[in-house]
């Protein structure tokens, strides 16, 4: 059985949490930032753990499931 490759564009998005969920950025943060409140773009710096539903998709797309 081959090797799994793992997808180039996500190895540079996610990034795997101690106790394996997955983190990603968020959206909106750039361009149009002048219509944006100061409190939204704030809000949208951080990076959060995905939703359980996607990282099952991102873990296949990492080659780790």
């Amino acid at each position: 059985m081959p090797k799994v490759k793992t997808h180039s564009g996500s190895k540079k998005r996610f990034k795997l949490t101690g106790t394996g969920k997955v983190k990603r950025a968020q959206a909106n943060t750039s361009h149009r930032l002048s219509s944006k409140s100061k409190k939204a773009k704030g809000r949208h710096k951080s990076s959060i753990v995905a939703h359980p539903t996607e990282q099952k998709r991102m873990l296949v797309l990492l080659g780790i499931n």
